[in-house]
């Protein structure tokens, strides 16, 4: 039987020790490295293999690196130096995205297990991973009316194809990382992440996104219908930007969360067609739905159980699922609006 590793405690985290964010060019990274700036922190590297200009967010002030941290050399670079290190880098979107190109998903564990020994040598003090609810095992999720799913869900293993064991994998990686070598690694199991600043065109963007970008597409054509992937009963919860960038942070600094994934999400759980009146709602308008039922549909459902979050940190994310969704809603309006312009909009 293995003796539990000590946790000795860190020196304090100083604004000037340097914070590493990979993923920063897209949606949850780059609200991360907005987060960590607004907190004081003088030393962020921004990491993303994007070119610059497709970044959702450039902060001022921020190291910005365009690097491909799939390769073992730009991690290395990347952890050098390095206090704290986030890591947010992966092949991901919605299911639209995760369905159809599970081979660039499972690529991603390249990126998990680089960077995790790139952190190790580097001396990194903590090491944040971030894992998905795709990781829990998909038989407890074939009902809309599903029961919320707890930490130790994930096992007996049957995680989502592609995707959902890449996450898994690469959880494994971090526990072994602290339980043999002593790196602090924390991991989150996010749900579903929305907000402004984020994917809302072009494949990659998630149920919040997808839907208000349609109504607002078909109010601007004069159009009085809208079509939903699946029959509209699947459910889900959603949680806001703000909840999840505090929630990485408060998690990151908690020693009794060390190798032991915890979800982060809300478990305010909607239909799709709940979703979408929700923003019909919002846009002032009614539309007829047309349902494509061979479109990707993904589990049933899904939701967060949030017991064990509360009784460590004491705390859980809690953004009214309505209110994230009006300051949503207008962020994409006015993307899509300037993109009909011909401005220039990260989609």
């Amino acid at each position: 039987m293995k003796t539990k590793r000590l946790v000795e405690k860190d020196p304090a985290l100083k604004k000037d020790d340097l914070l590493v964010i990979t993923g920063a060019g897209g949606f949850i990274g780059g609200n991360l490295a907005l987060y960590f700036k607004n907190k004081g922190f003088r030393r962020i590297r921004a990491v993303d293999k994007k070119p610059l200009y497709e970044w959702y967010l450039k902060v001022p002030g921020v190291e910005n690196l365009c690097l491909d941290v799939s390769h073992e050399d730009n991690c290395h670079r990347v952890c050098e130096g390095a206090v704290e290190v986030y890591q947010l880098a992966a092949d991901m979107g919605g299911m639209g995205f995760i369905e159809r190109f599970r081979v660039e998903c499972l690529r991603s564990i390249l990126i998990n297990t680089h960077m995790v020994e790139a952190a190790y040598q580097a001396g990194v003090r903590r090491y944040f991973y971030s894992s998905s609810a795709c990781a829990y095992n998909t038989t407890l999720q074939q009902d809309p009316n599903v029961r919320a799913l707890k930490e130790s869900d994930a096992y007996p293993a049957m995680a989502e194809r592609g995707y959902g064991w890449e996450k898994l994998v690469s959880e494994m990686f971090c526990q072994e990382y602290w339980i043999e070598r002593g790196l602090k690694t924390l991991i989150a199991r996010f749900h579903n992440v929305y907000g402004p600043n984020g994917t809302w065109d072009g494949g990659r963007e998630k149920a919040p996104a997808a839907l208000c970008r349609k109504v607002i597409a078909a109010i601007d054509a004069g159009k009085k219908s809208i079509t939903i992937w699946g029959d509209g009963t699947a459910t889900r919860s959603f949680m806001y930007i703000d909840d999840c960038v505090k929630g990485i942070d408060m998690i990151m600094h908690c020693d009794d969360l060390i190798a032991t994934p915890i979800n982060l999400g809300t478990s305010e759980l909607v239909t799709v067609n709940e979703l979408l009146s929700k923003i019909e709602k919002i846009a002032g308008v009614k539309l007829k739905r047309e349902y494509d039922l061979t479109a990707p549909r993904g589990v049933a459902g899904r939701n967060s159980d949030n017991t064990f979050i509360r009784k460590v940190l004491g705390w859980e994310p809690a953004t009214p699922l309505d209110k994230g969704l009006a300051v949503t809603y207008q962020w994409i309006k006015a993307q899509y609006h300037n993109r009909k312009k011909g401005r220039r909009v990260v989609e």
